[in-house]
C-alpha cells in the first residue's frame, strides 16, 4: 500500500508529463471501484484491440490497489475482477452496481446517459462526422483528440510481460503487415506492394489470400504467406522473426497497436503518416511516407536498431504509464470536472486518404 500511494504521489508530481489530461485534480488521488463496460467477450484470442488494452488496464488497476469490475456480455471470464454479465435486455442503468465508484464505458452510452455515477468512455475507433460525443471522453492519441476538436487523450499501453521476451538477436526472416485485412483502409494490397516492389516477403497476419468481403482481392504471389486470424504464440513468433511491419493504412489510425507489438519485437515501421503514427514511430524507428516507392527503398535497406525499437513500446507504451494516467483521469471526473472543454465533434471524414503507388 506505501509503494502504491507513493506511485500515485509520483504520479500526480509528473502530471505535467502526461500530456492530454486537463491540469489540477485538486484533491488527493485515492483507491476506487471501476466498472469497465463493453459489448465485447474477455478475455480476447486473436485481434481484439479494446479488449486486449481493457484486459491490461485492469489487471494494473488492481495491482496499484484499485478494485475493477467488468460488465461485458455472457461468456466473459477474469481471473482478477469480478464479471458482471451484460444483459443487451434491460437498461444499461439498471445493470450498474451500487458500490462502484465510477463507470468507464468503451462506447458511447449516450450524450444523456445518467446512471447515478460519475463516468466517462473512452472512443477507440474514428467516429462518424458530425457525431457529437460525451465531453469526458478519452480519445488514444493527440492526433485523434484534435480531429474531434477536443484535448483528452491517453496513449494506449500494453502489459508487455504478456508477450514474453523479445529475441532481438534471433535470425529475421521476413516482412509483416498485421491487421483487419478485410478493412479497406487498412490497405493490406499496398502492404503486399511494397513487399513485391521491395522483392522481400511478407507475412500478413489478419486475412487470407482470397477476400470477397469488402471488395474482391486475390494474391497470387507465392512470396505473400496468409496466416489469418492469428494471436498468442503464433502472432508473437511471427513478429520475433520479422524485419519489420509494413503497414501504409489509408486512414487517420486512431491509436495502431499493431504498431507497439510491432516495435516491442524490434521490429521498425513503414507506414503512411496518418493519425497517430507520427505519435509513435520516431525516425529512430521507421519510415513514414504515403509513396510506394519510399516505403519499398526503406524496405530494401531497413537500417534500424532494433533495441531502440523494442525500447520505444517498452518506455512509452506500457500498462503502467497507461494505467497511471486514466487514475488521474477517474479523479478528475469523480471531482466534478469535465475532461474536455466542449462536446467534441469529428469535423472531417477520416478514410480515403492519399496513397501514391506509382513508380
Amino acid at each position: 500500500l506505501l509503494l502504491h500511494c507513493a506511485g500515485v504521489f509520483l504520479s500526480l508530481c509528473h502530471a505535467a508529463l502526461r500530456p492530454g489530461l486537463p491540469d489540477g485534480l485538486g484533491q488527493e488521488v485515492s483507491c476506487v471501484h471501476i466498472l469497465l463496460v463493453n459489448h465485447s467477450e474477455i478475455p480476447v484470442f486473436a485481434y481484439g484491440g479494446t479488449e486486449r488494452v481493457i484486459w491490461d488496464l485492469a489487471q494494473c488497476l488492481v495491482e496499484k490497489g484499485h478494485q475493477v469490475s467488468f460488465l461485458v456480455p455472457q461468456g466473459s471470464r477474469c481471473p482478477f475482477a469480478k464479471v458482471i454479465e451484460l444483459d443487451p435486455q434491460r437498461a444499461l442503468q439498471d445493470q450498474i452496481p451500487a458500490d462502484v465508484d465510477l463507470v468507464h464505458f468503451q462506447f458511447n452510452p449516450g450524450l444523456d446517459f445518467d446512471c447515478g455515477k460519475p463516468w466517462l468512455m473512452t472512443q477507440h475507433g474514428n467516429s462518424d462526422v458530425g457525431e457529437p460525443l460525451p465531453r469526458n471522453t478519452v480519445f488514444v492519441s493527440r492526433n485523434h483528440a484534435e480531429r474531434h476538436g477536443a484535448q483528452c487523450f491517453i496513449h494506449n499501453g500494453l502489459d508487455w510481460r504478456a508477450y514474453g521476451p523479445a529475441d532481438l538477436q534471433t535470425e529475421r526472416t521476413h516482412f509483416h503487415f498485421l491487421g483487419k485485412a478485410m478493412w479497406r483502409v487498412k490497405n493490406v494490397q499496398g502492404a503486399i506492394d511494397v513487399s513485391q516492389k521491395a522483392r522481400v516477403p511478407l507475412v500478413v497476419m489478419g486475412g487470407t489470400r482470397l477476400n470477397i468481403k469488402r471488395g474482391f482481392r486475390f494474391t497470387w504471389s507465392r512470396s505473400v504467406q496468409f496466416l489469418g486470424m492469428v494471436g498468442g504464440e503464433t502472432k508473437f513468433n511471427t513478429l520475433r522473426h520479422s524485419r519489420g511491419l509494413i503497414f501504409p493504412v489509408r486512414w487517420h489510425e486512431p491509436f495502431g497497436l499493431a504498431v507497439i507489438e510491432s516495435l516491442y519485437f524490434g521490429c521498425p515501421v513503414f507506414a503512411t503518416p496518418y493519425g497517430a503514427l507520427p505519435e509513435i514511430v520516431t525516425p529512430e524507428c521507421g519510415v513514414l511516407s504515403n509513396q510506394l516507392s519510399v516505403l519499398a527503398e526503406a524496405v530494401t535497406h531497413p537500417l534500424f536498431d532494433r533495441q531502440a525499437c523494442h525500447a520505444r513500446a517498452v518506455e512509452f507504451f506500457n500498462a503502467d504509464r497507461m494505467t497511471d494516467a486514466y487514475v488521474l483521469a477517474y479523479h478528475q471526473v469523480i471531482a466534478g470536472q469535465m475532461l474536455n472543454a466542449a462536446t467534441p465533434i469529428m469535423k472531417q471524414a477520416a478514410t480515403q486518404l492519399a496513397w501514391l503507388n506509382h513508380g
